[in-house]
């Protein structure tokens, strides 16, 4: 496949990706599977690849049921084959040493660089307990990895769709989230039972600014 064709086939995949709310209730995504899926999440790129993300995948059914009323009894909690609870590190500047150190042994950088880079990893961090700096960071980067996950999702025939509307402090407790994850963002995944209605976009001149406003 040339590049134009391999390009046509990832807008395709982009523009047929709708938030499907309805699914086929009981059907399984297997482990094999779903680890597919989230490898090709991992690709995301990240600040100073400090890959924020973890990833929080319920599939058991009780489990869902615990889920249900904390996303507001969204049916698509239960019918899903899975749930991925979506979660941003807000302390990822301290795996910086651990990254780096694998990219020293590679070969990918200098000592020198690696120090450098770590370094300016543990200040921004350090100067930033002050600001929702890693908060922020935390959203921005595990975002960009759930969009992935969508997409690689739509590739493989599966749907989803992403939920921002749910009570996190009872999810936190509930499933016993560490203090250093925040919840981002719910992703239903599954069969749809029916399509979705896509949704209308706005014409791209009205969302495209070229160098100022």
């Amino acid at each position: 496949m040339g590049i134009q064709e391999q390009l046509a086939s990832a807008i395709a995949v982009m523009n047929n990706r709708h938030s499907v709310k309805h699914y086929k209730p009981g059907l399984e995504i297997t482990r094999e599977e779903m680890t597919e899926l989230l490898e090709a999440a991992t690709s995301a790129p990240s600040a100073w690849n400090l890959q924020h993300w973890r990833f929080l995948v319920i599939d058991d059914q009780k489990k869902k049921e615990e889920l249900l009323p904390i996303a507001y009894y969204q049916q698509q909690i239960v019918d899903s084959s899975a749930v991925i609870v979506l979660l941003g590190d807000c302390e990822a500047g301290q795996e910086a040493s651990e990254i780096y150190d694998v990219a020293l042994e590679k070969g990918q950088l200098t000592k020198e660089v690696r120090d450098a880079l770590v370094s300016q990893i543990e200040r921004a961090y350090e100067h930033g307990k002050e600001t929702s700096f890693a908060r922020d960071a935390a959203f921005l980067n595990a975002s960009l990895a759930g969009m992935q996950f969508m997409l690689a999702a739509k590739e493989k025939g599966y749907d989803t769709c992403p939920i921002g509307g749910f009570k996190r402090d009872e999810l936190i407790k509930t499933f016993h989230i560490p203090q250093r994850f925040v919840p981002v963002m719910l992703m239903t995944v599954g069969t749809a039972l029916k399509e979705a209605y896509p949704s209308e976009r706005k014409p791209i001149d009205q969302v495209t600014v070229y160098n100022s406003f």
